[in-house]
């Protein structure tokens, strides 16, 4: 989804760029524009993970037992956390393959935006040694598991 709204967006622009070369004013307009600091809203970087999130958790088909991290956990171990989910989703979709689950594709989009999301901080990624390993969290059924991880996303969104 977050590829295909960038190429998208990408052509609009090039559109835009494309009409605004033939006059030279509006290429400068555009290009001072580009430059103006954003005002609004921050936009979150997880925001088509929890929407993905929500599609999962009406899901009745998937029945997995999941490694679920801790919501309140320092701040210090929220990548490890992340990391964690994520790598749970795997295990999702892994299932979701075995059974045909209705909502693989939704399981899908969030694993690939979750790892493209972290894909930035993994050359400096360092776990602190207070931080726990995936394997050491408590196991959860699958709706405690979303819940868990739509707070922490929420979380990260603020």
């Amino acid at each position: 989804k977050t590829h295909v709204k960038c190429i998208c967006l990408q052509y609009q622009l090039y559109l835009l760029l494309k009409s605004l070369s033939k006059n030279e004013m509006g290429l400068i307009i555009f290009f001072l524009c580009a430059y103006v600091p954003k005002t609004g809203a921050a936009h979150c970087k997880w925001e088509e993970v929890l929407k993905d999130l929500q599609q999962v958790k009406t899901s009745t088909d998937i029945d997995v037992v999941l490694y679920t991290a801790n919501t309140d956990e320092d701040k210090e171990c929220q990548e490890p956390v992340m990391r964690c989910f994520f790598l749970e989703t795997k295990v999702i979709l892994q299932e979701c393959d075995i059974i045909k689950c209705k909502k693989t594709q939704d399981v899908l989009n969030i694993w690939k935006n979750g790892n493209a999301g972290l894909e930035n901080n993994k050359l400096n990624s360092t776990t602190p040694a207070k931080c726990k390993e995936c394997e050491e969290y408590e196991e959860k059924n699958f709706t405690e598991f979303i819940q868990s991880f739509e707070k922490v996303i929420q979380r990260e969104c603020k």
